[in-house]
């Protein structure tokens, strides 16, 4: 047992160690994908502390037979790979509305949900305050027509400072 405690205790401080690194105060810029058509987000990042931070998402979709904007907010933690290149997950949820084309007339054709989601990345920050990152961010959808499980997959460019 005392082993254990003590393999657990040196786990913990090189975790510890290896992910101390200053991650940009704020960074805002665009997150561009979707897994159904194309979207395009506002993206604006706020470090809470060394190795985490929240990031705001506001964007628009437009997909297949449908139109729509969508409101993210995650926490993340990030760690250092190498150099400039960092690695980052999280988990938050967010609001959304869409509207469907093609429907039968006299039908509702809008819908607003909830949705819960995680994120998983890679980025690189430039010697300059530029940071590119590219992640993917599954999200399960609590609504009448979004009530499942959808991939986001997005590439973000965002100025640092």
């Amino acid at each position: 047992m005392k082993r254990l405690c003590l393999v657990a205790v040196a786990f913990f401080g090189f975790i510890t160690a290896s992910s101390a690194q200053d991650i940009s105060d704020n960074a805002i810029g665009i997150r561009l994908g979707d897994s159904d058509g194309f979207g395009a987000e506002i993206s604006y990042q706020r470090a809470l502390g060394d190795n985490n931070r929240l990031e705001l998402d506001l964007g628009l979709r437009s997909g297949n037979n449908y139109n729509g904007f969508k409101l993210a907010g995650l926490y993340q933690w990030v760690w250092q790979l190498d150099g400039n290149f960092n690695w980052y997950a999280g988990a938050g949820g967010g609001i959304g509305s869409y509207s469907f084309d093609n429907v039968p007339r006299g039908f509702d054709d809008s819908e607003t949900f909830l949705f819960l989601a995680g994120d998983i990345g890679i980025e690189y920050n430039f010697d300059i305050p530029l940071q590119l990152s590219i992640d993917a961010r599954p999200e399960f959808g609590f609504g009448d027509y979004r009530d499942d499980l959808d991939f986001d997959i997005a590439l973000g460019v965002r100025y640092r400072f």
